[in-house]
């Protein structure tokens, strides 16, 4: 009897295209129930304050699971973490799809949170470990969660809006994806050899090197500032296209969010081999402006106005992201990258999700012009902000630089200005 013939392991850079696919997905079913979330209230009744809770304990979900397992895969490698994470998103997509009430809704969003958050730094490092050319791999950490995000609400909005069982239906072909994505993850080559210390870090921490530290608290609040962008449209935004632009249509919901996360894929593409600062303060500029239009846009009102306001801000979104990324990440270690991925993104799904519940909560006192008037004007002080304090620090480098030339080793730039990533 002939043996078996095994079939040989999946070339790196496939590996890579795959990783980043199950990524994407996952980011897809994240903002697949916001076009939904009209429905949700509709059948069951709960005010715009739980609509934000339900956002919210998504990404507080996904932020744990960060702070707790964000580094863990630098230990134990990758393909296990990101294969337990796909298992925990099978579960989710299963209690979604039984929900009848906002009580298994909230369940649902905890267990989508855990897993994101656990794949997000075990997936998220593969992919700096695997790019098949330098900066591939932050470029496309950066693309990734807009991508999914873009056609997760896109795609739920346009199921809700024509397809049957609109509650269901985009949940169970998720289920099954994912379980197919589940399946092959373990049949993937390992990027990570297994090392001490897996125990001592799931302590709560950042997985921060002191050598990247001051770069990243400069860069921290851009970070922040356009996530926090992300977080009210992602969870407002369907009520204020409805109630202030009177617009309508469940599939009107998935658009503004289309719009935004869209623009800001399509920004990172091509500011994709630009130099990261350059390319993180010339978004913070578009991102000022968009916010200004959408405010604008809202005191006329012009539903097309709001529009071109939403992408010029995406635009910055995109763009602000991924230069912050090309900053800090390529100056982990390969033994350090899944502790300084996982706090980039803490500190965007922070922005993601507090300031978005803060909203929620002003709502019911405020309205929802004025909650947004106000979260909007908050968000471009705190970008004026952090765009000053990175502008300071790069031109403090540039004369330290200038007054010491002979200490700096020939070859050597300046943090945060390489144009490779590390490997």
């Amino acid at each position: 009897m002939n043996p078996v013939r095994q079939l040989p392991p999946p070339s790196r850079t496939f590996t890579f295209w795959l990783i980043a696919t199950v990524q994407m997905l996952l980011l897809f079913a994240s903002s697949a129930p916001s076009p939904l979330y009209p429905v949700y209230q509709a059948d069951w009744g709960f005010s715009a304050t739980m609509l934000t809770a339900v956002f919210a304990v998504y990404a507080l979900a996904l932020l744990a699971a960060l702070l707790v397992v964000g580094g863990i895969s630098d230990h134990v490698g990758r393909r296990m973490v990101f294969g337990a994470s796909l298992a925990v998103e099978v579960v989710s997509m299963v209690l979604f799809i039984t929900a009848d009430g906002v009580g298994p809704l909230l369940a649902a969003r905890v267990i989508q949170g855990l897993a994101t958050g656990a794949a997000t730094g075990a997936a998220s490092s593969a992919l700096l470990d695997l790019q098949p050319r330098p900066r591939l791999g932050a470029l496309v950490n950066s693309l990734v969660p807009l991508i999914g995000l873009a056609l997760g609400a896109l795609g739920s909005g346009l199921l809700v809006e024509y397809a049957p069982a609109p509650k269901t239906l985009v949940y169970a072909l998720l289920l099954a994806v994912f379980v197919l994505a589940a399946l092959v993850v373990p049949l993937l080559p390992e990027t990570s050899p297994r090392r001490p210390g897996a125990a001592a870090s799931l302590v709560p921490h950042l997985g921060l090197p002191r050598r990247v530290r001051p770069l990243f608290l400069t860069v921290a609040p851009c970070l922040f500032a356009v996530w926090a962008v992300g977080g009210l449209y992602m969870s407002l935004g369907p009520s204020i296209a409805v109630r202030t632009l009177h617009m309508s249509g469940h599939l009107v919901g998935g658009l503004v969010i289309f719009a935004l996360t869209g623009a800001g894929a399509v920004g990172s593409l091509l500011r994709r081999d630009r130099p990261p600062r350059r390319t993180m303060t010339l978004g913070f500029v578009a991102f000022l402006v968009g916010i200004g239009t959408t405010l604008g846009a809202l005191a006329v009102p012009s539903p097309a106005l709001f529009f071109v306001g939403i992408v010029i801000a995406g635009y910055g979104f995109g763009t602000g992201f991924l230069g912050a990324f090309q900053t800090i990440a390529p100056l982990a270690a390969p033994d350090e990258r899944a502790g300084v991925v996982a706090s980039i993104y803490v500190v965007g799904y922070l922005g993601f999700s507090v300031p978005a519940v803060v909203a929620g909560l002003a709502v019911q006192k405020f309205g929802l012009d004025t909650t947004t008037t106000v979260y909007s004007i908050a968000v471009m002080v705190l970008a004026v902000a952090a765009c000053t304090g990175l502008l300071v620090q790069e031109r403090t480098e540039k004369s330290a630089v200038a007054a010491a030339p002979h200490h700096r080793p020939p070859g050597a730039q300046l943090p945060g200005h390489s144009t490779t990533s590390a490997d």
